[in-house]
């Protein structure tokens, strides 16, 4: 029952021109823009409106034009949204929020990284990406869009995250250092 409360209030109604029931990366693409009103940006991370808000993803696309639809036209504390693409990160400038495809999964150490020097919101749907160091981990339950949230990893990038988005979302933290025998 929370999790039909938490998509009706949440996620803003998604659907095709058929009306067809949103599918998993219309979900997840209302969910990135509704990620950006429940965190704290410092001045630092967001300079004065008319200056963009940068929603970015990483790697292969899984989204399509699903997100483009999505962010069109819509805005973020009075900044208008803007969608980028990048296929590597070192390429990545300007962006809050960081979409890490699945195809990056491999490499998440070194994206994590690189985009430590940014202090960007990190997103991802790969398994077991909140506790590898991401910031919020799309997962799949029982054909439903949910989020795992790792506070720690948002700390070290200087961003707070609503209580009312970590009361949605199973929380996760950093292993503690030593762990695992090292």
């Amino acid at each position: 029952m929370l999790a039909v409360i938490c998509f009706m209030v949440f996620v803003p109604t998604v659907a095709t021109a058929q009306n067809a029931p949103a599918n998993e990366y219309q979900v997840k693409a209302a969910f990135l823009y509704n990620f950006a009103k429940f965190v704290d940006w410092n001045d630092s991370k967001l300079a004065a409106p008319p200056y963009p808000f940068t929603i970015c993803v990483l790697g292969a696309d899984p989204f399509g034009k699903v997100l483009n639809d999505t962010l069109l036209g819509k805005t973020i504390e009075e900044h208008p949204v803007m969608l980028v693409r990048y296929p590597h990160p070192a390429e990545i400038s300007g962006c809050q929020i960081v979409f890490i495809s699945a195809s990056e999964t491999p490499h998440l150490p070194e994206v994590f990284a690189d985009l430590r020097k940014h202090d960007v919101l990190t997103v991802g749907d790969s398994e077991g990406f909140a506790t590898a160091g991401g910031m919020i981990e799309f997962t799949m339950q029982d054909h439903d869009v949910h989020f795992t949230i790792n506070p720690d990893a948002a700390a070290r990038a200087g961003l707070r995250i609503s209580s009312k988005l970590l009361a949605l979302a199973t929380i996760v933290h950093d292993p503690p250092r030593g762990a695992g025998g090292e």
